[in-house]
């Protein structure tokens, strides 16, 4: 579970990765929900609204993106406006990886499967 500062926001990030909001809950007084279970293929994601504020600095978690062809992601999301890092080639990783950074902070690694 992730905790977060706008679960909407980060709905809206994350279906730019291919994820579906499955299930959220919204209080009655309130339009943004405060949690919500996202689905890609078998990968899930549980966001929940935080309770203190979110600083970036204090994310001790990274998350791991696979995809069968890196280059082309970083292409499609690089076109939507997300802010991509380069390609990078390390040597565990032949096919490269990238950067991107959610809207909390989060540091998401995408990678070759």
């Amino acid at each position: 579970m992730a905790y977060v500062f706008g679960v909407g926001r980060s709905i809206a990030f994350y279906e730019h990765l291919g994820f579906t909001a499955t299930n959220s809950h919204s209080p009655e007084d309130g339009a943004d929900p405060v949690w919500a279970h996202m689905d890609s293929g078998n990968a899930h994601l549980t966001l929940a609204k935080a309770s203190d504020p979110i600083d970036p600095m204090q994310q001790a978690i990274l998350f791991y993106l696979y995809f069968e062809n890196i280059q082309a992601a970083h292409t499609e999301f690089k076109n939507k406006g997300l802010p991509v890092g380069e390609i990078a080639y390390p040597f565990y990783c032949p096919q490269g990886e990238f950067r991107l950074t959610d809207p909390d902070g989060y540091c998401l690694m995408l990678t070759h499967v």
